[in-house]
């Protein structure tokens, strides 16, 4: 006899229910998402320019920008992107407006009528939502940020117009392997033969190139094909057709503004400088280097991996606070060590906290990796503490996670 499928009108019902379906978190391959796409007639979005955009770091950035700037030209533009912070509605955009729980429902019952015996993890579950949203939608231009890797991940079942990695470097090492080489070639696999594939790693593994050949993709790399520089006001852009001087500094980092205006440039040559500057203007992202007040300066940023927090540990270096006070909670599944090490010189005074769960590490492994350290039982505790012994003239910032984030920011809008 069959299970009827699951079904509710509540948006924290199915998400409950989704989590529970599948044995792991994280299931690579495309052989279960595909066949229920195929079935419910989402494995193309026919009526959609599809960019996907996979990287170590930096996939949300480039594709606010890249959304931003389309919007400004007047396109429409669907956006998936991973994980939310605060709501679960974060993960589609329409038009830079999230999509009310209904429709988020509605998309999840197809699914499960769908599904049948298929297994299906939380995130292939959020993709084909994702998909579903779009396909009714129809918007001109859809984003879709991959989940980990790039090969084996959810979102590659799309044959993208124009494939994008921003960054290569060590992250998921039990999923993409312990060498660049073999996180530049999982990435890479988002590439399609005679299509586009924009690549904005200043320092490509070889990896890179060789599978570009290897699927027939029209490969563009930065420093070769396109590039960016930037003085403390303004910045250009050089690419194939494109040469852009007197840009507005963007919001976001720049290695992302350059891969952004290299995907723009590839497949709408003809967008108007307005728009351009308009979307740098613009763009702001969650959780990336987020201010949340002043005096002390508050800051969080989701920072979880050694290139973030070399990313990070540099804006530090550039800030005028004369103490930084840095608020931790991490994954034990990330590189710890490699993380805090990388930022452990750019933070005066450290304020440990555990994540809950079972991939949360505790206060204590964190303080391992540091010369000193205080430990606190949540990250509202480590926030409370670090803000109480700040200076106003000092800086806070608050990083290590998603998740770490999102408690941090919770807490702060009841405190205030």
């Amino acid at each position: 006899m069959t299970e009827r499928p699951f079904t509710s009108h509540s948006l924290a019902e199915w998400l409950d229910h989704i989590l529970a379906l599948h044995p792991t978190e994280i299931d690579l391959g495309l052989t279960r998402v595909r066949a229920v796409a195929q079935r419910l007639h989402l494995d193309t979005l026919p009526h959609s320019t599809v960019i996907t955009v996979a990287g170590t770091n930096g996939k949300g950035t480039t594709c606010a920008l890249l959304e931003q700037v389309l919007m400004a030209a007047g396109r429409s533009v669907g956006v998936f992107s991973s994980p939310h912070i605060e709501r679960y509605t974060e993960r589609v955009r329409i038009n830079g407006a999230e999509r009310p729980e209904s429709e988020h429902v509605d998309a999840f019952q197809a699914i499960a009528a769908a599904q049948g015996d298929t297994s299906l993890t939380f995130f292939e579950y959020s993709t084909l939502g994702a998909l579903h949203l779009f396909a009714r939608h129809k918007p001109d231009v859809v984003l879709l940020e991959v989940g980990l890797g790039g090969r084996l991940d959810a979102t590659n079942l799309i044959d993208a117009d124009l494939a994008v990695v921003t960054s290569i470097d060590l992250d998921h090492q039990e999923y993409l392997g312990d060498t660049r080489e073999s996180v530049g070639r999982e990435k890479s696999g988002i590439f399609r033969r005679g299509h586009p594939a924009i690549c904005g790693e200043p320092n490509p593994p070889v990896t890179v190139e060789e599978e570009a050949n290897r699927i027939g993709a029209v490969l563009q790399q930065r420093g070769h094909h396109f590039d960016g520089r930037f003085t403390t006001t303004e910045w250009g852009f050089r690419g194939a057709l494109w040469q852009l001087e007197g840009l507005p500094l963007p919001h976001i980092p720049q290695d992302n503004a350059v891969t952004a205006l290299a995907a723009l440039e590839a497949l709408w040559p003809e967008l108007s400088v307005q728009a351009i500057e308009a979307g740098l203007r613009q763009t702001r992202v969650e959780g990336r280097l987020e201010p949340l007040c002043d005096q002390p300066r508050l800051v969080v940023d989701v920072a979880h991996n050694p290139h973030a927090a070399r990313h990070l540990a540099q804006w530090l270096a550039q800030q005028p606070e004369p103490r930084v006070h840095g608020v931790c909670a991490m994954l034990k599944d990330k590189d710890i060590e490699a993380t805090l090490v990388a930022i452990k010189a750019s933070i005066d005074h450290w304020y440990l906290a555990p994540l809950s769960g079972p991939r949360g590490a505790e206060a204590e492994r964190l303080a391992q990796s540091l010369p000193q350290g205080l430990c606190y039982d949540s990250v509202a505790d480590a926030l409370e503490a670090a803000i109480v012994n700040a200076a106003p003239e000092d800086l806070v910032i608050v990083f290590g996670s998603f998740y770490t984030v999102a408690q941090a920011k919770s807490y702060w809008q009841t405190r205030r």
